[in-house]
């Protein structure tokens, strides 16, 4: 096949119309331009109120934090200590196969001792002791339910509004409809980290970050935990600077002429990641320069920050990318998974996350950036309040997987400070008041960015999608 037959055969249905000048090419394509750039380039930004918010900062806990031992408290717990959980708590509740077949669903009291502080009376687990001084910042959201049992079916309803791969992330859908603030990073950076110990299993997907179906520029740019935080970000051996600038000026005109005969969004988004690129090569060294912060700056993290792809390494770099313009920032930490071993890990776990968050949180604050930016803590279910495992073996203590109850926390853009949202019955087992679903707090997240969660839209296969699918609800009570 020659090269011109061989491009006529590559054309999909769209390039088709696209090249078509006459009779129903030309009809097709006005549709599809106009149905493709209303959805892919919205008027930047989509305000329909006032934002408190201007950026977010997530630290996802992958694994699932067990809110009995950190922030939702029930002392009453103790005289139940071994005792089978009523059966009336159980009916029709689902769970891991890992406790689904157990005989016995014995109570298990906190893990750690409480105490309360702050003037707001906040109770926190003794393992917790930096995030114990900055409860009059927090709300405390302690009545989130969720639906799903397994980690990667949860973690992905939190961020993209469907159990299943495929829709955009939060990230995504909030870079879609406000833009970026700064030419010389993306406008959504994730970054990942894991317990030292490796002792959990969880898997940081693609597609927690992706952009779905809208156009790929809005996913989100992993930043990596070793070496360049981004591959590829450095010249060639023998390229200088100028020279990649005049190569990518080509290049950029090659795939001009290219998106003018197709129109396919993919096209622009390639000419601008080449663009993102170049910019990254002066900013990212700077960005990742410790060497300005302040000792004090760095000791509030504690001893990890300094070790990049750690936690704290991530929250510090969270903190210099919103400064810097970057729009929603994605820290994941896995290693909350404690299945057999929350008597030894769940302390480590707490200890490599606790003074990196709240350092977070007070570094924004000292720095006038808490005001406008909204700092979310938080994994994708709860554990349960009865034990698995053997009640003999204390080594192999575990807690499993439970989506009735847990507890969030949220910190500045807009949201009350030193407030508790919501409650648990005596186990923590159910939500007794002020249920709060993840499709109500998507939408309060977004609101809190200035967008209305059903006027954020994209039609994709003939319907119109939005982070917060068919429902949801603003939770207003916890609104400064």
């Amino acid at each position: 096949m020659n090269p011109q037959q061989q491009h006529a055969a590559w054309l999909t249905r769209r390039q088709f119309f696209a090249k078509s000048s006459l009779g129903i090419g030309a009809a097709a394509l006005g549709s599809l331009l106009d149905r493709d750039l209303k959805a892919a380039t919205p008027d930047f930004p989509v305000s329909h109120y006032a934002p408190k918010a201007k950026r977010v900062i997530y630290l996802l806990q992958n694994g699932a934090p067990p809110h009995l031992d950190t922030f939702d408290y029930k002392p009453g717990m103790e005289a139940m200590r071994g005792k089978e959980l009523p059966p009336s708590f159980l009916e029709g509740k689902r769970f891991s196969t890992m406790t689904s077949g157990q005989a016995k669903k014995l109570v298990l009291p906190p893990m750690t001792g409480f105490k309360q502080y702050g003037q707001s009376g906040a109770w926190v687990g003794d393992f917790l002791p930096h995030t114990a001084k900055i409860v009059d910042e927090l709300c405390f959201i302690k009545s989130m339910h969720t639906t799903s049992v397994n980690h990667a079916p949860a973690i992905t309803f939190f961020l993209t509004g469907g159990e299943q791969p495929g829709r955009p992330s939060m990230g995504a859908w909030a870079t879609y409809g406000l833009g970026c603030d700064t030419q010389q990073l993306p406008a959504f950076v994730v970054m990942t980290s894991r317990d030292k110990e490796a002792t959990c299993g969880q898997i940081f997907y693609d597609h927690y970050w992706g952009s779905g179906f809208l156009p790929s520029k809005f996913q989100g740019v992993r930043f990596r935990g070793g070496g360049d935080p981004v591959l590829y970000l450095s010249n060639p051996d023998g390229m200088s600077r100028e020279v990649r600038r005049g190569m990518l000026d080509h290049l950029a005109e090659l795939n001009q002429r290219h998106h003018a005969d197709f129109a396919d969004p993919e096209i622009a988004t390639r000419i601008a990641q080449y663009e993102m690129s170049y910019q990254m090569q002066a900013s990212v060294p700077e960005l990742t320069d410790f060497s300005q912060e302040s000792p004090e700056t760095l000791a509030m993290y504690g001893p990890d920050v300094m070790r990049q792809g750690s936690f704290a390494y991530n929250c510090l770099m969270a903190r210099r990318l919103i400064e810097r313009g970057v729009r929603f920032v994605q820290c994941f930490h896995a290693g909350w998974d404690h299945h057999r071993n929350i008597t030894t890990q769940f302390e480590i776990q707490c200890r490599d996350t606790d003074a990196p968050s709240a350092a977070l949180v007070m570094d924004l604050k000292r720095r006038g950036l808490l005001e406008d930016t909204l700092v979310i803590w938080g994994g994708e279910f709860g554990r349960t309040p009865f034990l698995q495992g053997d009640i003999a073996d204390v080594k192999n203590w575990g807690r499993d997987h439970h989506p009735y109850a847990f507890t969030m926390w949220m910190a500045g853009g807009g949201v009350k400070p030193g407030i508790q949202y919501g409650e648990t019955d005596e186990f923590g087992f159910n939500v007794v008041k002020d249920p709060v679903h993840v499709h109500d707090f998507q939408a309060t997240v977004l609101h809190l960015l200035g967008i209305d969660h059903e006027k954020l839209l994209y039609r994709f296969q003939g319907r119109q999608f939005r982070l917060t699918d068919v429902h949801g609800h603003v939770v207003h009570d916890i609104l400064a």
